[in-house]
């Protein structure tokens, strides 16, 4: 049984950075494809950023481009989200989750198991 546990979230000023870290359990994370969503008050669920199962390929929504990398490594069965630049907009309950077919794209429906989630607030 796959589980995600979520980490690094926090209250930041804009401007700030923070990295969030998502650790799975399970013998097989270096097939998975991993994303991180998130959700405001209100809002539906967004994707914010995806990774292949080799890190070969990442997305991300255009809305983070250029200040969210996302990142993984393998030997720690973690991934991690680096934020930088942070907005007000960002303030979320932000998901790790997992796609057991290795994709890590774009779409909700293609990850199956999902974290608790970890808030992340940016103050201006």
């Amino acid at each position: 049984q796959v589980r995600l546990v979520e980490s690094g979230g926090g209250l930041v000023q804009a401007g700030g950075s923070l990295r969030l870290s998502c650790a799975t359990s399970g013998r097989t994370f270096s097939s998975y494809g991993m994303g991180w969503f998130r959700q405001a008050p209100g809002k539906e669920r967004e994707f914010v950023a995806g990774i292949s199962w080799s890190g070969a390929s990442t997305y991300y929504a255009d809305s983070v481009k250029g200040r969210f990398t996302i990142s993984r490594d393998n030997a720690k069965n973690t991934v991690y989200l680096q934020m930088n630049s942070l907005k007000p907009e960002d303030t979320a309950v932000y998901y790790c989750a997992a796609d057991l077919l290795g994709r890590g794209r774009y779409y909700l429906a293609e990850y199956d198991v999902w974290g608790q989630g970890t808030q992340v607030t940016v103050s201006s």
